[in-house]
């Protein structure tokens, strides 16, 4: 496993080398584009990675331990979500004279989708305790266990 772990770390490495003397050597990529990617940085190591380990630490004291997992998915599914609709939410570009550039609703389009995400995590978390219960039934009344 130590192997592959640094290849895998060698590789990507090396992959991000290439990206960045790449990006240099352009001459396209002006400063807007590096305080764009240096903010990009800042804000995921800032603010998005310390609110999904809060998340995951508060799910992991509040949800009971065999649950954790399907409520951990969703929220991370949500957070993915709300990253990619959250300008779209907010309305940023929209202009009064040309209604078809966010011609939707996105609000009511974003709280679709996490009702999806959550109806089916809570589905998914009584299917598993619904099997957990029929595992210990069947457990229970097993004539080897008699023995």
């Amino acid at each position: 496993m130590k192997t592959v772990r640094r290849a895998l770390i060698g590789s990507g490495a090396l992959i991000m080398a290439y990206a960045v003397s790449g990006a240099l050597a352009d001459d396209d990529v002006k400063g807007g584009v590096l305080i764009f990617l240096v903010a990009v940085l800042v804000a995921h190591d800032g603010l998005l990675l310390p609110l999904s380990i809060g998340a995951g630490v508060l799910i992991g004291r509040i949800v009971p331990s065999r649950l954790r997992t399907p409520v951990r998915v969703a929220a991370v599914i949500s957070l993915a979500v709300t990253v990619v609709a959250l300008p779209l939410v907010l309305g940023r570009g929209r202009v009064p004279d040309n209604p078809s550039i966010l011609p939707l609703h996105y609000g009511r389009g974003l709280i679709v989708v996490y009702t999806i995400i959550w109806v089916t995590t809570a589905v998914a978390v009584a299917v598993r305790r619904r099997s957990g219960r029929t595992r210990k039934h069947l457990e229970r009344s097993s004539p080897a266990r008699d023995r």
